[in-house]
């Protein structure tokens, strides 16, 4: 589909999405006839969301493992690369959690909360076991590439990729430029595919605003209002915090940059998914001029460690519990809580509610209330559209910040957003 064709019909889903919402609310008599509905529109999301699993580990392997290979003899650039990015992410990750604790503490979106607080024992019925630094960095390294793949462990697959390419790389038989030939062409078939998967994001789009609004409606707005006002507010200060960031690496680009993410933050936004986004990331940042060995390598080690907006809303979640339930934590408390955060989401990439996970493990540590999670369980959806959104922005700006470090940014050849990618150029990063 037309990119701008794209957006205008992802920007209608979205619109008809809240109105048909708000009409099936309505016309809902009780709370779980309106969740019955929303499950057939779920039915649509689940699909389209499936889809874009079921392509996510072939393109993962396939970029990482051409770009690697395209190196050639430069292994020591992966590892050069990688830092780069890391220190990005930290810096980021560090900025987004103090923002969201400056923010968290300007407000006091917790304090005078005209609603009844559940036990502070009551159960969340999240998974919050083995969150820790130690199962993480063994979690990395994939005991099956089958089964990492399978499962769509993003960084298990990084892992793997690299070490398949940089193999590759080094072997120079016959069969060796065949296999990195065909993996090139891989590319293309996944590329293509993909491409087959976007037409259905404007219905997976509509389905999934519709089943939030039919179950939450419109009045959780008024009722939280001030909590998602606020937060929504942080977010765009962290948005132009990170617009600026990539201002200084970028340069005046970098506003076209954002205007060719446009696309994959409004699926992140409608759909809570960054997977949903991850294919339309790479077009996009191919788009811009980001060659494909970094964007390959940068965006995935991104979706694992560069959580922007999951980062400002787990100190947002846990500072405004700790209002609502009158707990006062003082600088330094409040300094250890953010740097607990930061070390702990490293580890749960992929799980389901990851942010409402990293909350309710680390409150018993600081001695808060476990049960203030039920406080925002009821409107994470809400939530989870902002930072997912916002994650998109982070990682699409420090891939293409690294890019430039990395003198693989093609600006002189980039496109235009109305003109199609062509699918050679993220082979190989040209």
């Amino acid at each position: 589909m037309h990119s701008k064709r794209l957006t205008h019909a992802l920007i209608a889903s979205l619109l008809l999405g809240i109105v048909t919402g708000y009409v099936c609310h309505g016309m809902a008599t009780t709370p779980e006839v309106a969740k019955t509905i929303a499950g057939y529109f779920s039915i649509i999301t689940d699909v389209f969301l499936r889809l874009i699993k079921m392509i996510i580990a072939p393109l993962v392997f396939a970029t990482i493992a051409s770009g690697i290979t395209s190196l050639g003899a430069e292994g020591r650039a992966v590892g050069r690369i990688a830092a780069k990015s890391m220190g990005w992410f930290v810096s980021a990750s560090v900025v987004s959690l103090g923002l969201g604790m400056i923010f968290a503490n300007l407000f006091a979106p917790g304090h005078d909360l005209m609603l009844p607080l559940p036990h502070a024992d009551a159960s969340t019925n999240l998974q919050t076991a083995g969150i820790n630094l130690k199962d993480f960095i063994t979690h990395v390294v994939p005991t099956s590439a089958a089964q990492a793949m399978a499962t769509n462990e993003v960084l298990q697959i990084l892992v793997f990729s690299v070490f398949f390419g940089l193999a590759l790389s080094r072997l120079r038989t016959g069969y060796a430029r065949t296999l990195a030939s065909s993996i090139d062409e891989l590319v293309l078939v996944m590329l293509q595919i993909t491409g087959f998967v976007m037409r259905f994001a404007p219905l997976g789009v509509f389905a999934a605003i519709a089943a939030v609004v039919t179950t939450q409606g419109l009045g959780v707005l008024v009722t939280y209002g001030k909590f998602i006002a606020t937060f929504y507010l942080s977010l765009l200060v962290l948005w132009t915090v990170l617009i600026l960031a990539g201002l200084v690496a970028l340069g005046t680009p970098v506003f076209r940059l954002i205007r060719l993410l446009r696309e994959p933050m409004l699926l992140a936004f409608s759909t809570a998914s960054s997977e949903a986004a991850y294919p339309k990331m790479i077009e996009q940042l191919t788009k811009f001029g980001v060659k494909g060995r970094i964007t390959s390598f940068v965006l995935p080690l991104g979706y694992s460690f560069n959580l922007d907006g999951s980062m400002m809303y787990q100190a947002f979640a846990a500072l405004f519990i700790a209002q609502a339930y009158g707990i006062e934590l003082g600088i330094m408390q409040q300094i250890a809580l953010l740097l607990v955060m930061m070390v702990t989401s490293k580890g749960i990439a992929g799980v389901p509610r990851a942010s409402l996970v990293v909350v309710a493990a680390t409150l018993p540590m600081f001695n808060l209330p476990i049960g203030g999670v039920l406080l925002i369980m009821g409107i994470d959806q809400i939530l989870d559209m902002g930072r997912t959104m916002t994650n998109v922005i982070g990682n699409g700006i420090a891939t293409a910040a690294v890019a430039t470090w990395e003198g693989e940014l093609n600006a002189a050849e980039s496109l235009s957003p109305e003109q199609p990618v062509p699918a050679v150029a993220v082979v190989a990063g040209g």
